[in-house]
């Protein structure tokens, strides 16, 4: 199978280490990954500010970089709902449309690429930790990811998985939401950060690395020890 990983932009520039943890892992689970230095982004920057044009650009070159791959695996969710639900809608009406739905059908999320197309919810990581899984919203409701994240996580050895209250709450995030709507993307992260330390956790996981910079600034502030660590650095903790 020719795996071809897209970093996602987040990763690349501000967490490397999850791209290295992403490739470790999918190592682990027996496959051969390639990467592209020349990607860039998929374009969901554009689209949500309703650039489409120049989301069209981006996601053309996506296309023409990783179109040829069997799969393509992104530690993000927000990301690969780009792919999977927006490219067919940006190549609706034009030559690139059938292009477009190829790729969206054979790019994956790394937990559901593992669980549901490989089969594995089990990759010999060690995680001694109390940990608590954010659902994000591209994943939880785009996606579909339901328990596969969670899945993976009660096969890490030595971790004590905690329940979320209220997980199906946004953490207010949301790109640009962030920005545009201070007030109550800040209200919004209030209750996660509450809910987090409710549980009872010393780390705080999930598969999208916009919204754990999210939490873990709010807990940083707050001057809360609860940790923000993304659920491919997880999965790739080593074996003693």
């Amino acid at each position: 199978m020719r795996v071809a990983l897209f970093t996602t932009c987040l990763v690349d520039h501000l967490a490397p280490q999850v791209a290295a943890a992403t490739v470790e892992v999918l190592r682990r689970a027996g496959v051969a990954v390639r990467y592209d230095p020349q990607q860039t982004c998929c374009g969901q920057l554009p689209l949500n500010d309703g650039f489409w044009p120049e989301a069209r650009a981006l996601a053309r070159r996506h296309l023409a970089l990783l179109g040829e791959a069997d799969a393509v695996v992104i530690p993000s969710g927000s990301c690969t709902a780009m792919v999977r639900h927006w490219y067919p809608r940006l190549f609706a009406a034009g030559p690139e449309r059938e292009r477009a739905e190829a790729a969206a059908g054979r790019t994956y999320e790394l937990c559901e690429f593992l669980v549901r197309r490989l089969g594995v919810t089990g990759v010999e990581a060690v995680f001694p930790h109390r940990v608590t899984y954010l659902a994000s919203c591209h994943g939880y409701r785009e996606l579909g990811l339901g328990d596969l994240p969670l899945r993976l996580l009660r096969a890490v050895r030595g971790l004590e998985l905690r329940p979320l209250p209220h997980i199906e709450e946004c953490c207010g995030f949301g790109g640009a939401f962030a920005v545009k709507m201070a007030d109550l993307s800040a209200s919004m992260l209030e209750a996660k950060l509450r809910a987090v330390e409710a549980s009872g956790a010393e780390v705080v996981t999930g598969t999208d690395l916009s919204c754990l910079m999210h939490v873990a600034g709010g807990l940083r502030r707050r001057g809360s020890p609860v940790r923000a660590v993304h659920i491919a650095e997880i999965l790739a903790s080593p074996p003693p």
